[in-house]
């Protein structure tokens, strides 16, 4: 009975619609449960009777009513399926029912129907549990908001009603409605169903926030950047949806087989019936063997072998925030053999930071003034550099002096008054233009260091007089050399470093995150990237590529299997990718990919059993005398065996040991 499995019903308004959560399927809350129980109870009252000797008047429509009850909704189905020139395994099960009846087996029969519908509502009950653990992934963003009015009146509407542009009022304890970015106010915001943070973040004017987020303290006025069909969340859920429904090309190969392997049984069982005819045998004797055939020989469980593993996975994975688009991916995730990996934002944080501070020789400034100095004048600057020295002062809880008659020149810096002082700040070579070349000669001295480490070194001048150097650099992830090391060990080669960074910085970081320096290409443009990519897979090889900009599109595309980090990443990227970090845990990946060889492992497994099980009982069957009842039961047995195999992975043990077992090597 693998249809509960193979085919998902339409969502429901209730299931599409962001905003509502859902909840765990209840076992009569499924129509198969229901019709089985009905099935089961009328099963009951007909046995007693007709063993106590009761006329069969009495327990004959009971036994009718199992047949309808248990077997209308198989029996629909298949006659749908033959309509589309689709033989279905179920239908066959009903026939084999109604043949059994029909040489007198009536209780035989009903009871292939009992254990076929029990059977079938367990596999729907698993199949719906399989669903809620995907769509249940992240907790989803309300149904309603508090929208603001023009005249600075408030209004709830349903949050699928917002748009880009409104304003909306999330009070303490409310969770928000929309991505957006906040305006005014300040709070804590628990943001671990997206980006997986264990506390609270700060937000304050212009922090980026998610729909879904819980707030915790303070009120936020909050702009609205994304409808809520695209927000994060919305797109999450989307994507775990899709990938749900989508078959692996092992499952479409067993569908593929299952046709013609239908009809041979057909033609097989006719044989099985016809040719002890010829030869002598007793009529009811040879149409029972035939239906035990029927039976025994069906291949329910070999097509469920492939499925539920792979969702299990997919499942796992979300609730652990990798988002798999599809079974295809899932299951080629564990048949990489080699890794690419981007640089900014993937190995590394993708922020820039001040690592180092140092006052110049004759200078009067300490750390704390320098910095200062320097974060004045740049806090009116968007540049990503000026935003790290800005950061930096901050972290220190250093007093920052306002700037006046501020100016950035694109390449060189900035250039503000500071308490009466010109101050610059920017890149050292460019602020020099027109010094001597003692001077000039000195600072190279001071900055070779700094920027044979990767570090860029930012020249704070005050009244025209170097009086600093701040060295900014973008950290690497404190889980790259873990991650790396499993990779490594997993696809059994040192994963390879696509950057367009100069080689000195690439060469750093990869000795830091543990890459072989013959495996690091820099300064790579995308379509670079690409031809890297490419040249690997000329060689076989089955390439993995990890990264978050807009420049690693093209190479996620061309990869066997692509992964975007999912908050640092770029709309291009993410839609891309075939899978997405949601909490740029890099150590996710190999766990992701050793969870996939599970899955692969699992459904070997399940073909085997079922080859065991199909095989043995067949056997059974043509040599010796199998009773149709035993033959269901073991048939039946063998497809909820397989499909509850399957969803071991589903458990949280799963993910620990995928990621103790990726974590090996490292």
């Amino acid at each position: 009975m693998p249809s509960a499995l193979l085919q998902r019903p339409e969502p429901t308004a209730r299931s599409a619609r962001p905003g509502v959560p859902r909840r765990r399927t209840r076992v009569l809350a499924l129509a198969e449960a229901r019709w089985a129980a009905v099935a089961l109870a009328l099963f009951l009252l007909a046995l007693p009777l007709q063993l106590a000797g009761a006329p069969a008047w009495l327990w004959g429509p009971l036994y009718a009513l199992v047949y309808v009850s248990g077997g209308w909704e198989p029996a629909w189905s298949g006659l749908q399926a033959l309509r589309e020139k689709t033989l279905d395994v179920d239908l066959l099960m009903i026939v084999a029912a109604l043949g059994a009846a029909s040489i007198g087996q009536v209780m035989d029969g009903a009871l292939l129907i009992v254990i076929f519908a029990t059977s079938g509502a367990l596999e729907a009950l698993a199949t719906a549990r399989t669903e809620d653990a995907v769509r249940g992934l992240l907790d989803l963003a309300p149904a309603t908001a508090t929208r603001l009015t023009a005249d600075g009146g408030e209004e709830t509407v349903a949050t699928a009603d917002l748009v880009v542009g409104d304003t909306i009022l999330v009070r303490p304890g409310e969770r928000v409605g929309a991505d957006g970015r906040v305006l005014a106010g300040a709070g804590e915001i628990d943001q671990a169903t997206i980006t997986g943070e264990p506390l609270p973040v700060a937000k304050q004017t212009g922090d980026e926030v998610f729909a879904g987020t819980l707030n915790g303290t303070g009120a936020l006025r909050i702009a609205v950047e994304r409808d809520a069909s695209d927000s994060v969340i919305a797109r999450i859920v989307a994507m775990v949806e899709e990938a749900s429904a989508t078959k692996a090309p092992t499952q479409l190969f067993i569908e593929k087989v299952e046709q013609r392997y239908s009809l041979a049984m057909v033609a097989a069982t006719l044989a099985v019936f016809l040719v002890p005819l010829a030869f002598g045998a007793e009529l009811t004797g040879s149409l029972l063997r035939a239906m035990t055939f029927m039976i025994v020989a069906s291949p329910c469980a070999v097509v469920l072998a492939t499925m539920p593993p792979l969702l299990s996975a997919i499942a796992n994975a979300g609730r652990h925030g990798v988002l798999v688009k599809s079974a295809v991916v899932m299951e080629r995730l564990g048949q990489v053999d080699a890794v690419a990996l981007d640089k900014t934002g993937t190995l590394t944080e993708g922020t820039p930071r001040v690592s180092e501070v140092r006052p110049l020789e004759g200078s009067d400034l300490d750390e704390a003034g320098l910095l200062a100095l320097a974060a004045a004048a740049e806090h009116p600057s968007e540049h990503p550099l000026a935003r790290a020295v800005v950061d930096a002062a901050r972290e220190r809880h250093l007093p920052v002096p306002s700037a006046h008659h501020f100016t950035s020149t694109p390449g060189v810096g900035v250039k503000a008054t500071v308490e009466g002082r010109t101050v610059e700040v920017g890149a050292p070579d460019r602020l020099l233009t027109g010094s001597t070349a003692k001077d000039a000669e000195r600072m190279a001295r001071i900055v070779a260091p700094y920027e044979e480490r990767g570090h860029t070194a930012v020249l704070v001048q005050r009244d025209g007089i170097p009086v600093g150097v701040l060295a900014v650099a973008d950290r690497l992830r404190p889980d790259a050399a873990a991650t790396v090391a499993a990779l490594g060990t997993l696809s059994g080669t040192s994963p390879l470093l696509l950057t367009g960074d100069n080689p000195r910085a690439a060469a750093h970081l990869a000795s830091e995150a543990g890459i072989e320096a013959d495996h690091v290409r820099a300064g790579l443009l995308p379509e670079d990237k690409v031809d890297a990519v490419r040249r690997l897979e000329a060689d076989g090889r089955k390439v993995l590529v990890i990264g978050d900009g807009v420049n690693d599109a093209p190479a996620l595309a061309a990869a066997h299997t692509g992964i975007a980090m999912g908050r640092a990443g770029s709309d291009l990227a993410l839609e891309t990718a075939d899978a997405v970090i949601v909490r740029d845990e890099l150590t996710t990946v190999p766990t992701v990919v050793a969870l996939s060889r599970a899955a692969r492992r699992l459904v070997i497994q399940n073909l085997v059993i079922a080859g065991i099980f199909i095989t043995g009982l067949v056997i059974w069957d043509l040599v010796g005398t199998l009773p149709l009842p035993l033959g269901v039961l073991g048939h039946e047995g063998s497809t909820v065996i397989v499909g509850l195999n399957g969803l071991r992975l589903l458990r949280d043990a799963a993910w620990r040991r995928a990621a103790r077992s990726a974590g090996a090597g490292a």
